[in-house]
């Protein structure tokens, strides 16, 4: 597994890097204000769709939870873009044993209460638009073996374009604290939830 390193030049470049790559690709990035508890670490649950997905969380962080922010990324993808493991991005390889070490690490991340821990369930890219979200295994066993202080936040993300050349992101967001979730299947209905209701309103806007 390759894990986080700290290098606060390197770091201090690409928080910058990332803020102006977003502000020049789109035309804005909105979110509903999720009332969350900063006093607790945040197991953030995401769908995927696109390459920008984790660097528009990283700059969701930065500009609103403002926590220590980790990420589980694919083995893959890290040795692809190694500057990943500056901005808290872990590896995990699916299908192999060094799985488990993986997710424990996750799970062990969310001891500390300035901790953020996104998460993909999907486990791959799908289309920004599907109609139901699946969870891959992996999520159950990070919410098993981490603490009991630790929240939930619940992100869906959809991209639109509407008049503008540039596309515009807005992030669906609901907290819930871990003892409101008594099992994966119970999560798992409620983000899909989440998901199908910010969908629903996104479609909805007009301009």
């Amino acid at each position: 597994m390759i894990k986080p390193k700290q290098n606060f030049i390197i770091t201090g470049f690409f928080n910058r890097y990332i803020s102006w790559i977003i502000s020049r690709h789109f035309q804005k990035v909105t979110f509903n204000w999720a009332d969350f508890d900063e006093d607790k670490s945040i197991l953030l649950i995401a769908n995927h769709f696109s390459w920008w997905d984790g660097f528009l969380l990283y700059h969701l962080n930065k500009i609103y939870f403002k926590k220590a922010f980790h990420i589980m990324v694919l083995n893959d993808t890290m040795q692809k873009v190694g500057f990943m493991k500056y901005l808290g991005a872990f590896s995990v390889t699916k299908n192999s044993r060094e799985v488990i070490g993986s997710l424990d690490y996750a799970a062990g991340l969310l001891n500390e209460n300035n901790n953020m821990v996104v998460i993909f369930p999907q486990g791959k890219l799908y289309s920004n638009f599907v109609d139901r979200v699946e969870f891959e295994k992996g999520l159950s066993r990070i919410t098993a073996q981490a603490p009991a202080n630790f929240q939930y936040v619940l992100s869906a993300s959809f991209i639109e374009h509407f008049q503008y050349k540039k596309p515009s992101v807005f992030m669906g967001l609901k907290v819930l604290d871990k003892a409101d979730i008594a099992t994966p299947e119970q999560l798992h209905s409620i983000y899909q939830q989440h998901y199908q209701l910010t969908k629903s309103q996104q479609t909805r806007t007009t301009v």
